[in-house]
């Protein structure tokens, strides 16, 4: 139930995100319902294909459908208003963030897989989304040349195997994880922190 809640919460942050790069792209309503759909599903449908889990949840479980569309639905309706207060919907991105790590790294950890498989479906699912996101967006993904976005996420999902080398609780295990990658996020957020960038 924990993970289920931690899980539509994300799905909800990254969906609306999904619909405002739509509405910035000039998509029409059905285009901002699949950016909706991509954002909120697509990394965690890619981590339960990886790990074998067919049908992966979100196609199981309509809820997640509906999620997706609601959040699009809203940005179709209050378009300017949600633009308007970008910061609390990063936030709420930050917040899905940190929920979609946990969440990948569980999932993983359930499975019987390893550090690094346990690492690389954290990131995978937390990211995932918002990559399919900008690709159908005709964008090269935003985690690829700014933000300290996945490397959060990274650092999250190194965490939550480390606390699975120490702790056997599962609970303890989500809530420090999400606690850390969205403190990390928001930090980063805050001092406007970036990688390196190559360069040509």
């Amino acid at each position: 139930m924990i993970l289920l809640s931690l899980d539509l919460i994300g799905t909800f942050a990254f969906a609306i995100t999904g619909a405002v790069k739509a509405a910035n792209r000039g998509l029409d309503w059905f285009g901002a319902i699949v950016l909706a759909l991509a954002t909120g599903t697509g990394g965690g449908i890619m981590r339960d294909a990886l790990l074998g889990r067919h049908p992966p949840i979100a196609l199981e479980k309509p809820v997640y459908a509906i999620f997706c569309i609601s959040a699009a639905v809203l940005v179709i309706i209050a378009q300017k208003r949600i633009v308007s207060k970008w910061t609390l919907v990063q936030i709420a991105d930050a917040l899905g963030l940190g929920a979609f790590t946990a969440i990948g790294a569980a999932h993983a950890d359930a499975a019987g897989a390893g550090g690094l498989a346990i690492v690389s479906l954290a990131v995978l699912t937390a990211v995932g989304g918002g990559m399919l996101r900008d690709v159908l967006a005709g964008e090269i993904p935003q985690v690829l040349k700014s933000d300290f976005y996945a490397t959060a996420a990274l650092i999250g999902g190194i965490f939550y195997w480390i606390c699975s080398l120490l702790s056997e609780s599962h609970e303890l295990k989500l809530f420090l994880t999400i606690a850390i990658t969205i403190l990390l996020r928001l930090y980063a957020m805050r001092k406007k922190l970036n990688l390196p960038k190559m360069k040509g």
